[in-house]
């Protein structure tokens, strides 16, 4: 087993539960009670938040090293999630009960100063995301996401929205109307960045299409 990266966590990892999920896999749900603290050995979970017509925002992801910045609030409080926890492909990860997350905070201060850390860095990207959700167009922040994750994306347009917390159809407006101004090329679950240096010029409030 790799060495996890928060401190005095190896003898509590011996005592958790390993699972083993296929992508898709519901991991926690808003509302539900906090089965754990996850620790994610390979894979990748995304957290995010449902509106009750379906539509979702991503958070932010969990992959191997990250903290789940609403699994340790939720056991720090003692409160239920507050948002959804879904594997994004298969993904093996171990569960720290309740019981033994508090007790290993209790027993490693070192563990306890980590995770505290840990969920500062985590409430800032948040904060990002709430600024970005309020104050920054949708077709600008549709090109950072493809500038973060290109120069080619294997996405569908959908799984572009539920990050975006929009719909498909204007995803895909958007994206054609990048598409016929040049900036990058569209295929099955695919796009091609071809002009990065207009999407950053869009993301700064220049070159609208």
């Amino acid at each position: 087993m790799t060495e996890p990266t928060l401190p005095g966590l190896t003898p509590w990892l011996a005592r958790a539960s390993q699972l083993r999920v296929p992508a898709g896999t519901r991991l926690f749900d808003a509302g539900q009670p906090c089965p754990g603290f996850p620790v994610v050995e390979s894979g990748a979970v995304r957290v995010s938040l449902a509106s009750p017509d379906g539509r979702q925002l991503e958070l932010y992801r969990v992959e191997p090293g990250d903290l789940c910045v609403v699994s340790a609030t939720c056991l720090f409080a003692g409160r239920s999630a507050t948002a959804q926890g879904d594997a994004l492909q298969e993904t093996t990860l171990r569960l720290i009960s309740p019981a033994d997350f508090e007790a290993a905070c209790e027993a490693e201060p070192a563990l306890r100063r980590h995770v505290m850390g840990l969920l500062a860095e985590r409430m800032a990207e948040l904060m990002a995301v709430v600024e970005a959700v309020a104050f920054q167009r949708l077709d600008q922040r549709l090109a950072a996401l493809l500038l973060a994750r290109g120069p080619v994306l294997a996405a569908t347009h959908q799984q572009l929205a539920d990050e975006l917390g929009t719909v498909r159809e204007i995803v895909s407006r958007l994206l054609g109307r990048f598409e016929r101004a040049g900036w990058l090329r569209l295929g099955r679950e695919r796009i091609e960045l071809l002009a990065p240096a207009a999407l950053q010029g869009l993301c700064a409030g220049a070159n609208p299409v």
